[in-house]
């Protein structure tokens, strides 16, 4: 599936369930942070999130459903990437983004700045709560 089908399957909320996976989810953020200024691209990553997520009945609770911290962090870690190595190592859609650098292929890489307690805190959940661990890299 090409980026501007991923797209659009993830806008009009006819992605198939199973194909919302982690590499999904830093395709379509590496898509719009590739095409729109950081704060342009997070909005429509942060709503688009929620509204697939309504649309396929994830149930929202402490560790499921949308996360604002998860959303910000990752946006962040993708678009540091994208700036830091894009002239080096050009990519030019989001699953050569995916395959250049595989250090974001795990949502596990949050931990280097995050303590499970910060991370999965009542208050990250709805609002961007900044790391304890270590600092994320400039966008």
């Amino acid at each position: 599936m090409t980026d501007e089908e991923l797209l659009a399957c993830f806008e009009n909320c006819t992605l198939d369930f199973g194909e919302w996976n982690h590499r999904a989810h830093v395709r379509v953020a590496y898509s719009y942070l590739a095409r729109h200024p950081f704060e342009v691209a997070l909005d429509r990553i942060r709503e688009g999130i929620k509204a697939y997520n309504a649309s396929q009945g994830v149930e929202e609770g402490p560790t499921s459903g949308y996360n604002e911290t998860t959303t910000v962090a990752f946006a962040h870690l993708i678009a540091a990437t994208h700036r830091a190595y894009g002239e080096v190592m050009p990519t030019s859609t989001g699953d050569e983004f995916c395959d250049t650098h595989p250090q974001l292929m795990s949502p596990k890489i949050l931990r280097l700045y995050y303590s499970p307690a910060q991370r999965m805190s009542r208050d990250a959940k709805t609002t961007f709560v900044p790391p304890d661990l270590a600092p994320l890299p400039l966008r």
